[in-house]
């Protein structure tokens, strides 16, 4: 029987258990207990951000960078198209409309050029995506929102402990968004962190995780009593999350490297399809690992590959539906010029396994499934 190779599987560090415990013992299982606080300072130390706050999604995370941004009616966020549908719901949520623009073919980031010819005097904010953990061009991104006043969101997702221009990915623009679901780095089943980077935003970046009240002050001794003054929603993780979460994270820079030595076998076991023009590798190496795809011919060899590999206990999974092309991009956004890159890359991309228990041996099987199925395919 052939043994199972999953696309994902979560690396246990065997303190998850003992801090849930702890968690459990001290009887504060609602957000921000000890567990949520040692998280925040591990991020802030890290990133050197200003501020973190865990959110108990990448998704919420997005959700309170729009309110932060003020995003509303009338307002556009230019976005790429090859995304997860959070980076535009979070805008859509706000009434603002998200403009789309195609990707560099060399990183299948956010090209700077698409993002100049889509501005508009509705541009409110870019909100640049750094896939697989690959940095966007921040340099040319930030230029740009300095000549035209706009704000920078960066969805950071996939990027912990990648980085961009030498800085920490997701501490360049004014904001960053970084998730936590089972299929990232570290993982804390669901959950999220809102970088501020921007000092000016930082009060307001606390009511608004605290439902709209001023009870983040409340704690610190600032005001006699806590109220209502923003808008605002409950966006804080249960301190459960964050026990386990602050497992993962003292154990991230191992987590990375062992993704990382992953990423450089496939790259270097695949070479020899790439030279034999069955495949082509990704351009750029993401400093974290987080995601190893190819591209193929077509959409009908993908199918072929996936089913392959399926038939031999490997999973292997394409990635991104384009938003502007689907129901709900063509019903809340709009498309600025052409989406050449963009179609074509998301019907032929293929994803492989990484986590960081995988072998050798599996990056040597996933490898020899490829081969078999693109020589078929021949």
């Amino acid at each position: 029987m052939t043994t199972p190779l999953p696309f994902n599987r979560v690396h246990i560090t065997k303190h998850e258990l003992e801090y849930v415990r702890q968690a459990i013992e001290g009887s504060h299982l609602s957000g921000d207990g000890p567990f949520t606080k040692r998280c925040h300072e591990w991020l802030e130390r890290t990133t050197g951000t200003a501020k973190a706050l865990l959110t108990h999604s990448g998704t919420a995370a997005l959700e309170m960078s729009a309110i932060l941004a003020d995003a509303g009616p009338g307002d556009e966020v230019i976005m790429p198209s090859f995304t997860f549908p959070s980076t535009a719901n979070a805008f859509v949520l706000r009434g603002a409309t998200p403009v789309f623009v195609d990707v560099d073919p060399r990183t299948l980031n956010i090209d700077p050029a698409r993002v100049r010819d889509a501005i508009t005097e509705r541009t409110r904010a870019l909100v640049p995506v750094h896939y697989a953990g690959v940095a966007c061009d921040m340099s040319a991104l930030m230029a740009i929102a300095a000549d035209e006043d706009l704000l920078v969101i960066e969805d950071a997702a996939q990027a912990l402990l990648a980085r961009g221009d030498g800085r920490p990915l997701g501490t360049i623009g004014q904001m960053g968004a970084l998730s936590f679901h089972e299929t990232k780095n570290v993982t804390s089943g669901e959950g999220g962190a809102l970088l501020v980077n921007d000092p000016a935003l930082l009060e307001r970046a606390e009511i608004v995780r605290e439902k709209g009240t001023n009870r983040s002050r409340f704690f610190r001794g600032l005001v006699d009593k806590y109220t209502w003054v923003d808008v605002g929603s409950s966006f804080l993780p249960s301190e459960l999350q964050a026990a386990f979460l602050f497992a993962q994270l003292e154990h991230a820079e191992q987590i990375t490297a062992r993704r990382v030595a992953i990423w450089d076998a496939y790259h270097e076991e695949l070479a020899s399809l790439e030279r034999d023009g069955l495949l082509q590798r990704p351009l750029a190496r993401p400093d974290n690992g987080h995601i190893y795809y190819v591209l193929l011919k077509s959409e009908k060899v993908r199918r072929g590959v996936i089913s392959h590999l399926k038939s031999t206990g490997i999973s292997a999974v394409f990635h991104y539906v384009p938003l502007h092309s689907s129901p709900a991009g063509m019903r809340f956004g709009r498309t600025s010029g052409p989406m050449h890159v963009t179609d074509d890359i998301s019907e032929r991309l293929v994803r492989f396994p990484v986590w960081p228990d995988m072998t050798g041996e599996d990056v040597a099987r996933v490898v020899a499934a490829v081969g078999q199925a693109l020589e078929t395919d021949r």
